[in-house]
């Protein structure tokens, strides 16, 4: 239960992608060979596609590409740090006090706070409420220059499933960050990823943003990582048009194009985002028992001792143990077996300050295994409290 990772049967869903024949379709409408070189934007096909899926207006707002959002994002913020964003100074050449810092909401996505970290930039972390993460701090925050941008996860947020509240929405869209190169690099990986019937309703950003002339503080982030293959899938980037031709202005010397072939897979086979849509329900009625197994013996046996997330889509359970405990209840559970994602790692440098947030992903078990191992991580959980406890009382063994 470490990583959101898909199961086989959930990857059997997408099976018939491979066969999709691609004879007929060797040229996309504008005329590029996708056998060959070009189209660096990706395919107009494949950028209608998500141009539908985020929202934007124009196939100017869309840039497709392999199957790695999380690549997109690294390499948009590499891109700042040794270019600038649009003309601005470059983050590098920033030092002192000056130097660049990110927002980050915790708990949040631990791939995201690798980046800054590998680049060296500054990381402040943001309650999450249940709403979305904290405006006021935000907006506080965001007077000071050095603050470049803000990771979200406003959909399903990894780990605690939360979706953005419409006030929240509107709230991003109308900050007045200091610093001209400031983005939002708003990850919407869980975008059509419901586990029940009605999911939560995300207010559009980039809509909210046109509308107060701000639309360039937008970096929107989409992939199709768990809908078809996570090694073999396609992702996006959706932003202004001023963005995206200050992006492709990098691209050009980084590559020549991206895999068509695959980006023309994935359309024959989704369609649109109807058929993107009506594919995730087949991916929630694998999905929706797991997490209803993992939430029912997390109720049985941590009820008063524990508090966790009840999402409505998404890829994990956010489990808040008393504090203090979440290292060892890892501990203790990788001894028997079950293995989580490190406790500290939904905090910016690995540090939860109060030691007690634990991601669960029940995706890749199947129920029995879930079970079996929920109920391992419900001693552990009950042993390193019992053992809190007692050092608090005095007791050395």
């Amino acid at each position: 239960m470490m990583r959101g990772v898909q199961s086989p049967e959930q990857l059997n869903l997408s099976r018939e992608m491979l066969d999709v024949d691609l004879s007929d379709y060797y040229k996309s409408s504008d005329g590029t060979d996708i056998r060959n070189y070009g189209g660096l934007a990706g395919t107009p096909e494949a950028r209608e596609l998500f141009r539908e899926l985020s929202g934007a207006e124009s196939l100017n707002e869309i840039i497709v590409g392999g199957n790695s959002a999380l690549n997109l994002m690294h390499d948009s913020l590499v891109r700042s740090m040794m270019f600038g964003v649009c003309g601005s100074t470059p983050w590098t050449k920033l030092t002192g006090d000056d130097k660049a810092k990110f927002l980050c909401p915790v708990p949040g996505y631990d791939r995201h706070f690798a980046i800054c970290e590998l680049l060296g930039i500054e990381m402040i972390n943001i309650p999450m409420t249940d709403e979305g993460p904290d405006m006021g701090e935000i907006e506080r925050l965001v007077k000071d220059p050095s603050v470049k941008g803000i990771w979200c996860v406003p959909k399903y947020s990894n780990p605690s499933g939360i979706t953005y509240s419409d006030a929240v929405v509107k709230r991003f869209a109308s900050l007045e960050p200091a610093a001209e190169d400031f983005r939002i690099y708003w990850d919407n990986a869980y975008i059509e990823h419901d586990l029940c019937e009605n999911g939560d309703i995300l207010l559009n950003l980039f809509a909210e943003l046109k509308k107060n002339g701000k639309e360039d503080m937008l970096y929107m982030f989409l992939s199709a990582s768990k809908i078809t293959f996570p090694g073999a899938a396609v992702s996006a980037i959706c932003a202004s048009e001023r963005n995206v031709k200050d992006i492709l202005s990098k691209m050009f010397v980084q590559t020549i194009g991206p895999d068509k072939i695959n980006q023309t897979r994935h359309v024959l086979f989704l369609k649109n985002a109807a058929g993107v849509k009506a594919h995730m329900k087949k991916h929630r009625e694998i999905l929706a028992p797991k997490f209803k197994a993992v939430q029912n013996l997390l109720e049985k046996n941590l009820s008063g001792i524990a508090e966790w997330s009840k999402p409505n889509g998404g890829y994990f359970i956010s489990l808040r143990v008393p504090s203090g405990c979440a290292l060892r209840t890892v501990e203790l559970a990788r001894d028997l077996g079950v293995i989580l994602t490190p406790a500290g790692a939904t905090y910016p440098y690995g540090k939860d300050p109060c030691d007690e947030n634990i991601r669960i992903a029940p995706s890749y078990p199947s129920v029995a295994e879930l079970e079996q191992a929920v109920e391992a991580l419900s001693i552990c959980v009950k042993m390193a409290y019992l053992e809190k406890l007692m050092k608090m009382k005095g007791y050395t063994k």
